[in-house]
């Protein structure tokens, strides 16, 4: 399936090692890319507002982040809205069920998961899928009282800092009004997080470099002395995957 076609799916669940793992699954049928996983109701609201979802994965207990909300309040507030996603229930018990489809729940997956399920789902979800707004052609920015047009693809990196939210790229960096969450989702496999406060697009990451404990990976157009990159801090829960993904396919370095 071509990836125009593609669902354009989001996770919510709490527990990163169940999340990793059906995320994994539902892209594993090359019927939907998953293009934010997250694991907080505001977290979803957020990320939903920032880019168009078809499907969103629900799981009900959130007892991990400490939020008193479940997964079924964030179904019951969307509910009816004009564009709302689909949303596919994905949890360990069946008790919400009947709830589930009278808020039009469109199915219902039970831990533990399998492939078959999970595929056998997203056919049922291309069928129902209504025609998808077109992607927008450039993010904008601010600068002072003007607006800035940028083309997502030259775009280096996010940051969160001071409570607000950056875009660097080639013409500089600006605010911008969209956290962090959002920009996630509308960007997908696009960008990488690095850091709780950083996401990068992995086509600019010039360099990798280790200095005692701190990471900081380098992202930009090139790395001469006047050149034009920034530098953005890697945490070390996300070190190991940012190394990972950037030697995927890549050659030149003797693997051990």
């Amino acid at each position: 399936m071509s990836e125009g076609n593609l669902l354009k799916a989001m996770v919510l669940e709490d527990e990163w090692p169940t999340r990793n793992y059906l995320v994994r699954l539902i892209e594993g049928t090359n019927r939907a890319q998953v293009i934010g996983a997250v694991a907080t109701v505001d977290e979803a609201r957020e990320a939903l507002a920032g880019s168009p979802v078809d499907v969103v994965f629900v799981d009900v207990q959130l007892a991990a982040t400490g939020d008193s909300r479940t997964g079924l309040d964030l179904v019951r507030s969307m509910a009816g809205e004009p564009g709302a996603p689909m949303f596919v229930l994905a949890t360990a018990s069946s008790q919400h069920s009947l709830e589930a489809f009278d808020l039009g729940v469109v199915d219902y997956l039970l831990k533990p998961y399998t492939e078959e399920r999970v595929e056998q789902c997203l056919r049922r979800l291309l069928e129902r899928r209504a025609p998808r707004p077109l992607a927008p052609r450039r993010v904008v920015a601010r600068r002072k009282k003007s607006l800035v047009f940028l083309d997502p693809e030259t775009i280096w990196a996010f940051e969160a800092a001071d409570r607000l939210t950056y875009v660097h790229s080639p013409e500089g960096r600006f605010d911008i009004d969209l956290s962090l969450a959002a920009i996630e989702a509308s960007f997908g496999r696009a960008l990488f997080r690095v850091h709780r406060n950083w996401l990068v697009n992995l086509a600019y990451a010039k360099e990798l470099e280790r200095d005692g404990g701190e990471v900081t990976v380098i992202v930009g157009s090139d790395l001469g002395p006047e050149g034009r990159s920034i530098r953005a801090p890697v945490s070390q829960d996300h070190a190991k995957a940012l190394r990972a993904a950037l030697l995927e396919n890549a050659t030149g370095l003797r693997r051990i």
